[in-house]
């Protein structure tokens, strides 16, 4: 019995030495549709640029003149931009609790993370890694992206209160919390293609609705009210959301 036991037990292991780990996964390539500054989609794989820290899609922060702008839009945009047709190259790292693969990815033979810290539209994300302090450190001295002005780290930002760190390159003006610390998710939808609408129920579940939802009219955007917009249905059920059932 104990001799039957020990081979089960040595099969079992020999079969999962079989299998390959997730650094020796297979890498992921083709085109991109860009998510957000650090979230792409190639084929049906979401990935999670690893390394970096981006600002969410609704994101803002203050430009030179104190103004409010996009930059979440931006950053999106800007990577969007480009890498437009050009193909990427992903080397799988994790998967994180959204279930995205975090990954290094090369586009056009060039590391588009230390692209994206370079030019100041993302931060070396230090808590993983500091391969991109560097990066961050030129852009911060160019006043390159979201350091022209004023904004909060995107760790901060998904958990700002008041005494949230204000960063850029410049003092921030008075009043500046009260700008940085809101979103784009007003009452207008930050950009053209950005029009689904996420709610909260009365059982605390997110749901959003696109724009043939019958109650889509009927959702009312107000920050207070946790109301946010999407750019996709993947963005929409990546932050956890899911689809109204009417």
């Amino acid at each position: 019995m104990l001799r039957k036991f020990l081979i089960a037990l040595s099969l079992l292991s020999l079969s999962w030495l079989a299998l390959p780990s997730l650094a020796e996964a297979a890498d992921i390539t083709g085109t991109a549709k860009v998510r957000s500054g650090d979230s792409v989609v190639i084929g049906n794989t979401r990935i999670r640029l690893g390394g970096i820290d981006a600002p969410a899609v609704d994101q803002l922060c203050l430009n030179t003149k104190s103004e409010r702008w996009t930059c979440g839009i931006a950053a999106r945009d800007e990577l969007a931009k480009y890498t437009e047709g050009k193909s990427w190259v992903c080397h799988a790292r994790a998967i994180d609790r959204r279930g995205r693969t975090v990954a290094r990815c090369d586009v056009g033979g060039e590391d588009i993370q230390k692209w994206l810290a370079r030019a100041g539209w993302a931060l070396s994300y230090t808590r993983v890694s500091h391969d991109y302090d560097a990066d961050e450190a030129a852009a911060r001295e160019a006043k390159a992206g979201m350091w022209q002005g004023a904004f909060i780290a995107p760790w901060d930002w998904r958990v700002r209160n008041k005494k949230t760190t204000i960063l850029g390159a410049t003092k921030p003006p008075e009043g500046a919390h009260a700008v940085l610390l809101a979103s784009a998710s007003g009452p207008v939808a930050p950009s053209p293609d950005c029009t689904i609408k996420g709610n909260v129920n009365t059982a605390g579940e997110c749901i959003y609705h696109q724009p043939t939802s019958r109650w889509y009219t009927q959702i009312k955007m107000k920050i207070s009210k946790g109301t946010r917009w999407f750019c996709s249905v993947e963005e929409a059920e990546a932050a956890g959301c899911r689809e109204t059932k009417r």
